[in-house]
């Protein structure tokens, strides 16, 4: 789920090495809500792209930082979309945040 100052947003989803964005339908129609990109567009489709989009490639950390984080949560430091969904719920600069949605079994 990504959340817009709170507000959910979207999904983002990774699918066989696919990234999938696709605004929430209530938030595309709500009054005040912004795209959470300008390389994202408010739009009824849904974004595909063989990597991350920048947006979220930009909330994660870099150098040393990026590496402390990957050995303490025993993530691959290429697994951007592993460390997105691990660090990117609190704490975080700017209005977006990214959890994961766990459904039920």
């Amino acid at each position: 789920m990504v959340r817009y100052n709170g507000k959910p947003a979207g999904i983002l989803s990774k699918e066989e090495g696919r990234y999938r964005f696709a605004y929430d339908s209530t938030y595309l129609t709500g009054t005040g809500n912004r795209p959470v990109s300008i390389t994202l567009p408010f739009r009824h489709e849904p974004y595909e792209s063989d990597i991350l989009f920048p947006v979220f490639v930009n909330m994660l950390s870099e150098g040393a930082n990026k590496r402390m984080q990957s050995r303490m949560l025993k993530i691959d430091e290429n697994d951007y979309f592993g460390l997105l969904l691990a660090t990117a719920q609190t704490d975080i600069i700017g209005p977006i945040t990214v959890e994961e949605i766990n459904e039920p079994a």
